[in-house]
């Protein structure tokens, strides 16, 4: 973990914070520092309200082979537990398409209705080579109404000096049968290359600080590969493809997963320095089928009252971007572009089958029906100037026409027979719900004596996602599909940046208003209702070097939502956070350890939630403190020896926005709780950079 003094950087360099820049373009990082022998525990902000990490480097404490449990270490950022992997991140109190998640620019969603499937269940970060934070809603670039901020995935593409290969991979061991494999191959000539890799993971269930074990085993793979063209130093074409799948066990529900197969095909363009006026020009078109099955019986040993089970959504999402970056004058940076996304989400189901073999026979045998459609088109304009001060402002608006047709049969349920299952018939069926919605955002940086700060006032606009248009409403009881209204949110943001000698830090602080926030109430019947609310949080880092290879940091999150309308906590807020590290680097071994405190949360809406199947409160929780411990070696050049112990002191916790566990046969857990955390856990890791 590298803490960087605040930066006066050109404008281009603040432009690539926020806009997609291919890699071709990206300053390269040499085979020492990227197997830096550091344990990254908490990373800190280097900029206005941006977190930029690597996914390459070894975590503490290790995170499962997804996207969330990754950026559960970035302050801020919490995560909806359900077992071993595919939790729901949230950032800043704020979940699901609130949220923006783009691998290499491109956005994906998953297929399961009650959220088994997030979008970072596909996301393999050790396969990305750089992961950007961008807090709040502070750009228009990313997205339509990402109002929590936005993640990027994004893989590095540059030509290559002369004739060569470089190779990257990495081997985990720990306990509860954790085995995890990756490696990245790139190599070529000046003018074409080629990058491929895989990665695969896998775990077993494991058990908490009392020693009872939780349904919680996977298994992950992915391939992906690239083919660039890059016939001169400003232009970059590349050709990308990705295949994934696995399955994993959840503790909170009656069904696993049985497969997360997902295929991708991307395609990139940019052109640089057309002329003075014109500094870039990029494109980019995209294609992903994600294939969800769904079932009580293949990773179980009885599903209950002997009846066999399986469902099997599929999202489909085709996309394009494209865009200029305008260089009028020397103070003057200006971005405009426009993208696309249609989205179409189908199912077909096999419920209370004789035998796993018939309910595969039978879904398989069936139809897709479509249940779903969005389509979005925005145009967006992003401009940045710095004055004669150093002193840098930052604006942007977006425009977006959204569209979703209902194709559902049935409300809140499965049409089964000719009939729907004790669930109302749906009377939004082929009624399409239109909008043409606005964000934007101002921002203001400036510079003084220590460091940097800011505040900027952002708005963004978003249209109701597929989960939240699938519940009831809340005064009707049947289909929400056109009742409820898009979600408004206004935020103030305003923080700094400084270093004095040996110390260094950030200090951030946000202030939002949401009109018509959309919130859902899982008591029976799950229904969903407009509300507005208040959002109010703090987040802080300092580091301090008190010796030439010794450093201590620090960080802390907090946030406080109300629910303006009913008077009452906003349900599903994360309790105050902080972290506190101490680390020894000489360059050859690194030692760390790692305290992680975690306050009790009262503020509680029981019953009330997020798109998460049964995503709701149930009531106050308590805090903890977990320590954890790590080392590194450098054995050799390219070659990297980390080890680690999570939860020294096998505590039993659980986060307060874990999900209740599921009865299962064979799992001591009760229904009604919380799932417990992993107790101690024991790993070691290997990476080797090769060229």
């Amino acid at each position: 973990m590298n803490v960087k003094p605040p930066l006066k950087r050109s404008m281009l360099a603040v432009l690539a914070a926020c806009t997609w820049i291919p890699a071709a373009y990206a300053t390269e990082t040499d085979t020492e520092n990227r197997l830096a022998p550091v344990v990254v525990t908490a990373p800190v902000t280097v900029d206005a309200l941006t977190v930029v990490t690597d996914p390459k480097a070894p975590r503490q404490p290790i995170p499962a082979h997804d996207g969330a449990d990754f950026l559960k270490s970035i302050p801020g950022f919490s995560v909806i537990r359900k077992g071993g992997t595919d939790g729901d991140p949230v950032l800043r109190g704020m979940s699901g398409s609130r949220l923006g998640i783009f691998l290499d620019g491109q956005e994906i969603y998953g297929g399961c209705g009650g959220r088994m499937d997030p979008p970072t269940a596909y996301v393999y970060p050790e396969s990305y080579d750089r992961v950007t934070v961008l807090k709040g809603p502070q750009t228009v670039i990313y997205g339509a109404g990402v109002s929590a901020g936005a993640v990027l995935f994004e893989r590095d593409l540059k030509p290559l000096d002369e004739a060569g290969w470089r190779l990257d991979g990495s081997l985990t061991v720990g306990s509860f049968g954790r085995n995890d494999q990756v490696i990245d191959v790139r190599g070529g000539t000046p003018t074409f290359q080629v990058r491929a890799g895989g990665t695969h993971a896998h775990a077993e269930n494991y058990r908490d600080g009392d020693g009872y074990k939780v349904h919680s085993r996977y298994t992950r793979w992915n391939t992906q590969a690239a083919l660039a063209w890059t016939p001169d130093a400003d232009t970059a074409v590349e050709l990308s493809m990705a295949r994934s799948d696995g399955r994993a066990a959840y503790a909170d529900r009656g069904m696993d997963g049985s497969r997360f197969a997902r295929e991708n095909t991307a395609l990139k363009f940019e052109r640089r320095k057309l002329s003075p006026l014109v500094e870039k020009v990029w494109a980019q078109a995209y294609y992903n089928d994600v294939d969800h099955v769904m079932d009580n019986y293949s990773l179980r040993d009885q599903p209950l009252a002997n009846r066999f089970s399986a469902m099997n959504p599929d999202r489909i999402t085709t996309g394009a971007r494209a865009g200029v970056v305008l260089a009028p004058s020397e103070p003057w940076r200006l971005t405009l572009g426009a993208d696309t996304k249609r989205d179409i989400h189908r199912a077909r189901n096999a419920m209370n089958r004789a035998s796993g073999d018939a309910a595969d026979d039978t879904f398989r045998s069936l139809p897709y029906e479509e249940d779903m459609r969005f389509d979005q088109f925005g145009v967006f304009g992003e401009a940045a100037y710095r004055d004669a001060d150093g002193g840098r402002t930052v604006a942007g608006l977006r425009i977006d026409q959204h569209a979703a047709k209902d194709g559902r049969r049935c409300v809140a349920g499965m049409y089964m027979n000719g009939m729907c299952m004790m669930v109302p018939v749906n009377q939004t069926r082929g009624e399409t719900d239109r909008a043409t919605l606005r964000s934007g955002f101002v921002r203001y940086e400036g510079e003084y004596a220590l460091g940097n700060w800011y505040a900027g006032l952002g708005h963004a606009q978003r249209f109701p996602d597929y989960w939240e248009r699938l519940l009831r409403d809340e005064n009707t009881l049947n289909s929400a599909f056109l009742s409820i209204r898009p979600e408004k949110t206004t935020q103030l943001d305003v923080g700094t940046h400084w270093q004095q000698g040996a110390w260094s830090g950030s200090l951030s602080g946000y202030y939002g208003k949401v009109r018509d926030y959309v919130l859902l109430t899982w008591i029976a019947p799950t229904r969903v209702r407009n509300v507005d609310a208040t959002l109010v949080g703090l987040e802080a880092d300092v580091a301090w070097r008190f010796a030439r290879n010794w450093r201590t940091t620090g960080t802390l999150a907090w946030v406080r939502g109300e629910n303006d309308t009913d008077d009452t906590a906003l349900a599903q807020q994360p309790p105050l956070e902080a972290r506190l590290m101490l680390e020894y680097d000489d360059g050859t071994f690194s030692y760390g350890g790692l305290l992680r405190m975690v306050a009790d949360q009262r503020r509680v809406d029981i019953g009330s939630g997020n798109i998460v199947m049964n995503g709701q409160d149930i009531g106050p929780s308590s805090g903890f403190a977990v320590v954890s411990l790590n080392a590194g070696w450098r054995a050799a050049k390219g070659v990297l020896l980390t080890a680690g112990i999570d939860n020294l002191f096998d505590r039993t916790y659980a986060e307060h926005l874990s999900r209740t566990g599921s009865s299962l046969p064979g799992f001591v857990f009760p229904a009604n709780t919380r799932i417990n955390e992993p107790g101690r856990n024991v790993w070691v890791k290997a990476q080797f950079a090769l060229d």
